[in-house]
């Protein structure tokens, strides 16, 4: 029996294309196309390896990337005078990611704003996380981080590339779920390789995706790095 969670349950096809710009630092007013759909198209493949069951508005953002790829490539019908007339392929997918920018930066203050305080409290992370005199900056990271981090380790491992069917009779995502919550009690914070162990197996490092991804989706996790391209940590989202 194989375990597969729904991506668009945590994040959709327009946060991954949004995560790929900001990643690769890029304009969204001008998007090379052919980079991002590459980009893209390989982040399907990783997820489809990490048992994420991929909802149908990602393979259809998938061909909307490949006809504008495909757009561009021709040679404009006007010749070189007619160039400036033409409409950027490119227009119509802007205005998508501008608007829904927009609309995902309003619901994330709406949402904290009557529960901040109230009926949750935020640990405060400044004070211990920079206990040694850095000035490093907390950074909360996406699905799509997680994605990146544990598809190195699985490729680590080997067979990255094949899609690996759980047998839930012989492990419990729960238990996992609460092995990492026990453990964050305890230490608080810990990195990937201290959830994982010292020789992890593609079945544990797959479950504590998985597990991860669940109590992120509940917020009793924050998984984030303390500095650019630092460790990733986790650490438990409240304090009683």
């Amino acid at each position: 029996m194989g375990y597969e969670v729904k991506l668009d349950v945590f994040e959709g096809p327009l946060d991954l294309l949004l995560y790929l710009i900001k990643k690769n630092e890029i304009d969204i007013y001008d998007i090379p196309i052919a980079l991002i759909t590459e980009q893209y198209l390989a982040h399907i493949e990783m997820m489809k390896s990490l048992n994420l069951d991929i909802a149908g508005e990602y393979l259809v953002l998938a061909s909307t990337l490949i006809h504008i790829k495909s757009k561009m490539l021709l040679p404009s019908e006007g010749g070189t005078e007619g160039d400036e007339d033409e409409p950027d392929p490119r227009s119509e997918l802007v205005k998508q990611l501008l608007e829904y920018q927009m609309y995902k930066e309003a619901a994330v203050h709406l949402e904290a704003r009557p529960i901040l305080d109230k009926d949750a409290f935020t640990r405060g992370y400044a004070a211990e996380d920079n206990a040694q005199g850095n000035d490093d900056i907390y950074m909360e990271l996406s699905v799509f981080d997680l994605v990146d981090a544990f598809y190195r380790i699985m490729t680590s491992i080997g067979s990255g590339n094949e899609v690996m069917e759980i047998d839930v009779e012989k492990m419990s995502l729960t238990d996992r779920m609460n092995d990492i919550i026990d453990m964050l009690a305890q230490k608080k914070r810990l990195t990937f390789a201290e959830l994982l162990g010292d020789q992890p197996d593609r079945g544990m490092v797959l479950y504590t995706f998985l597990a991860l991804l669940e109590l992120m989706k509940s917020r009793m996790v924050k998984v984030y790095q303390v500095s650019a391209f630092g460790v990733i940590r986790v650490s438990l989202s409240m304090v009683a």
